[in-house]
């Protein structure tokens, strides 16, 4: 099952993707279905209101998530191009809510950078309460899997050894365009796809999310141990090679570039980076 969160009519809409039709499951959007307990039950049994996929313009998969927890430093070869050693436990940092952007939008590049960076992912929304679960249980929080792309600050990242002034500026963060249900890709709850990151066309990142070193059920487990997870919160499982900050000469984004995160079997982000106008 695919869903996402719809503008329309000046709200937003949580809809069932069926091909090139949407269906309007009821909720203002995917994070209200989510609090359900019997969310997927009722997402797929509902049929409501339908709108044309075509020409759809997508929210945020979940437009005020209570957290959004990223994981740094996860690829194996991205650690290998940052010059790390492989981590024994992930390395975590946040995001808030105002942060994230719809598919299409464009990115707001902060006049205060210099190191406008590009981080394709895959990102895990959470479908039930999670505290301290382990195994199946933590497989059982994972509602699916969407794209997010951690436009990062690399300069305000790294001015201290955290990383949070560097990565959840104001309207920097596409996620989407939808969510999908695990039984839809191949490894389920552990997927083996395969995601890219374009700028201008060109190609940056290119790589499987089988080379993450933390894969998606262990780091529910890691995060849970620490904070309750709810419906609809966000983890980001990191990135792969070919970050513009790694790059000889390193590369960043200046304004009036279209870039490009997308994942096989899941979507496309497609966004261009516009200067912020200060008021």
């Amino acid at each position: 099952m695919r869903l996402a969160t719809l503008r329309s009519g000046g709200s937003t809409r949580a809809v069932r993707v069926d091909g090139d039709v949407l269906v309007d499951l009821g909720f203002s959007d995917v994070g209200a279905l989510l609090s359900l307990e019997d969310w997927q039950a009722r997402a797929h049994a509902i049929t409501g209101r339908t709108y044309p996929a075509d020409g759809a313009e997508f929210d945020p998969i979940v437009p005020a998530p209570s957290k959004v927890v990223c994981v740094g430093l996860n690829y194996r070869n991205h650690i290998l191009e940052m010059g790390r050693d492989l981590p024994a436990y992930p390395t975590l940092f946040a995001k808030y809510a105002d942060a994230l952007i719809g598919a299409s939008d464009d990115i707001v590049r902060p006049e205060e950078t210099g190191g406008f960076d590009w981080e394709v992912e895959l990102a895990l929304v959470i479908g039930r309460p999670a505290r301290r679960v382990r195994g199946a249980a933590a497989e059982r929080a994972i509602a699916g899997f969407t794209v997010l792309n951690d436009i990062t600050c690399r300069d305000w990242q790294f001015r201290t050894r955290e990383w949070l002034q560097g990565k959840t500026w104001d309207s920097t963060t596409p996620v989407g365009p939808v969510l999908v249900t695990p039984d839809e890709l191949p490894g389920g709850v552990r997927p083996a796809l395969d995601l890219r990151l374009l700028v201008d066309g060109e190609v940056m990142q290119s790589d499987s999310t089988g080379d993450l070193v933390f894969d998606p059920v262990t780091l529910v487990e890691y995060v849970s141990t620490i904070v309750r997870l709810n419906p609809g919160d966000i983890i980001a499982t990191g990135t792969p090679g070919g970050v513009g900050q790694a790059r000889t000469p390193q590369r960043f984004l200046v304004g009036g570039e279209t870039v490009v995160a997308e994942i096989d079997g899941i979507g496309r982000l497609e966004n261009r980076v516009v200067k912020e106008i200060p008021a």
